[in-house]
């Protein structure tokens, strides 16, 4: 299946527009539910979102059959394919990583994640060869994930952007502006470069200042306007709404998100479940917040209607 966006057009796309991942529906069993994802992937775009990440970290990637990120990414490119770019995901090993490429890329979409790889800690040239193999083995565009054990130091980014023409961007995952800044500073803009640490608002400003202009908006899922309306700010440079917001939802939303590991993605199902876009629970060994939990987010939830 041919791609609906150029190489040019995805960069374009990506490097400035607030961006977003879907969480991947499950009904009641726990089973890819299709007709609940379409209708979430419709609502997405009625949004002014530039690129649309699906299976990706927010997406569960990591908890999906490789049978059903095919049903995940075939279905995005069904509801939404021309209409932004469609970016899948890729990783845990090589010879995985390939499998998850490959159908991405005859699913149609724009382009491919790439996530660390699985469990084991590894020396910078053994990333590189990792990414490489993945890269080579597709022709769709391939933006490096750098986080958690895959973090590439700015001399492997350079030699990577070096050897993979079809690489196209780096996501930070990591949060560390000075290693992240010797990257941009070293590669350039052979590169799009975007923000992806969890609650990346948190991170807006700071990304910004050394030109990183976009990030990814995890709680676009549940507050789509306030997400924009912050995104917005910050680009026009209107640092009294930048920081109200901050102040008022984002860090107490940070705090409650810390409480325990996997909540970045497990509160994100439960406000999707409060707007009344209920997307079923998290697959284990990610958990539920409990009732208290879900009623700070709810007061939370409160809060962004104002924006």
């Amino acid at each position: 299946m041919t791609v609906h966006f150029s190489k040019e057009q995805t960069v374009a796309a990506i490097g400035d527009g607030l961006l977003s991942f879907p969480v991947t529906d499950f009904d009641a069993a726990g089973r890819f539910d299709a007709a609940s994802y379409r209708k979430r992937l419709e609502w997405f775009v009625s949004h002014d979102v530039s690129a649309v990440f699906v299976a990706g970290g927010t997406g569960e990637f990591f908890n999906l059959s490789l049978e059903e990120f095919g049903d995940v990414v075939r279905t995005a490119v069904d509801v939404i394919g021309g209409r932004v770019p469609i970016i899948a995901s890729a990783g845990l090993s090589v010879e995985s990583g390939k499998a998850f490429a490959r159908v991405a890329e005859e699913a149609g979409a724009d382009g491919v994640l790439l996530m660390p790889p699985y469990l084991t800690e590894c020396p910078q040239e053994g990333l590189v060869e990792y990414a490489r193999q993945i890269c080579d083995s597709t022709t769709v565009n391939v933006i490096y994930y750098n986080r958690g054990n895959g973090v590439l130091e700015a001399p492997a980014v350079q030699q990577l952007a070096d050897q993979c023409p079809n690489l196209i961007g780096l996501k930070d995952g990591k949060g560390d502006m000075q290693l992240l800044n010797k990257i941009v500073k070293t590669v350039g803009d052979r590169l799009v470069y975007v923000g992806g640490v969890p609650t990346a608002e948190i991170f807006a400003e700071a990304y910004l200042s050394i030109g990183v202009n976009t990030y990814s908006s995890a709680v676009f899922n549940f507050v789509p306007d306030m997400a924009l309306t912050f995104y917005r700010a910050l680009r026009a440079g209107d640092s009294a709404t930048v920081k109200k917001i901050t102040n008022e939802f984002f860090i107490p939303f940070v705090d409650l998100r810390d409480r325990k590991k996997g909540y970045a993605v497990s509160l994100i199902k439960v406000g999707t479940e409060i707007i009344g876009r209920p997307a079923g629970s998290v697959r284990v060994p990610l958990m539920m917040p409990n009732a208290d939990e879900r009623a700070r987010l709810e007061r939370l939830i409160e809060i962004a209607k104002g924006y």
